[in-house]
């Protein structure tokens, strides 16, 4: 699927303006090693736990990165393949877009685990401003998640996206924070920047009283080539 740059930025605006967008939990089951000042949740299927993360109107935004020469940005080309070879993921990407309350898709485990999502409504990766990729920290029945270890990525690190039309873009970790739900920076992960780049995003912090997760992980990623 090949889409114009303005029709995918169009979309992505156009999502903020019309109300905040919300990404939905993780399902409890084991965290693996992407909640270690946490305890872990149990290991039995439980119904997936809500969380709120709002999405900014972009144009209130300031970019984010470092500032220095930035790469040729590259047409738009939708994602296919996420490859994070440092800590062994590979992952084939679904495109998922918004539920009819406003809240983000997130892939849906079977039983098997799930592979992460590019949500379409944000910049394909290699685009101008933030494209944006969601996945489990877990799975049912207590497995680990496709995102469980982006904890142990480190800034230098490369994170590879194979795209509709063949073509590679590659990014450098720069910079990795966990936020609290209840005060996540929406201007600071989702807002416009000034090259391409790109957001990985999961749950952390889960919470043994409540069932849920707390928190959310993200790294951030620049376009390197």
């Amino acid at each position: 699927m090949t889409t114009t740059k303005s029709t995918y930025r169009g979309r992505f605006l156009a999502a903020v303006v019309g109300g905040l967008l919300f990404l939905t939990g993780c399902a409890a089951g084991n965290p693996g090693e992407a909640t270690p000042t946490t305890s872990s949740p149990p290991t039995t299927a439980a119904t997936p736990a809500p969380s709120t993360v709002p999405m900014p109107p972009p144009a209130a935004a300031a970019p984010t990165s470092p500032e220095e020469p930035l790469p040729a940005m590259q047409p738009a080309s939708a994602p296919v393949t996420l490859t994070i070879p440092s800590i062994g993921v590979r992952t084939e990407l679904l495109h998922l877009g918004l539920e009819e309350n406003g809240s983000l898709k997130v892939p849906q485990d079977t039983g098997q685990g799930a592979p992460a999502s590019w949500y379409d409504g944000s910049p394909a990766p290699g685009e101008t401003g933030p494209a944006v990729m969601l996945g489990h920290v877990n799975a049912l029945g207590g497995n680990k998640g496709v995102f469980a270890d982006l904890q142990k990525l480190r800034d230098g690190e490369q994170i590879t996206v194979i795209r509709s039309d063949s073509s590679t873009a590659l990014f450098t970790v720069y910079r990795a924070a966990r936020y609290s739900k209840s005060d996540f920076p929406t201007f600071e992960v989702y807002g416009n920047t000034a090259g391409s780049e790109l957001r990985l995003i999961t749950c952390d912090g889960y919470n043994s009283a409540t069932g849920e997760f707390d928190d959310n992980y993200v790294i951030y990623a620049k376009l390197a080539v």
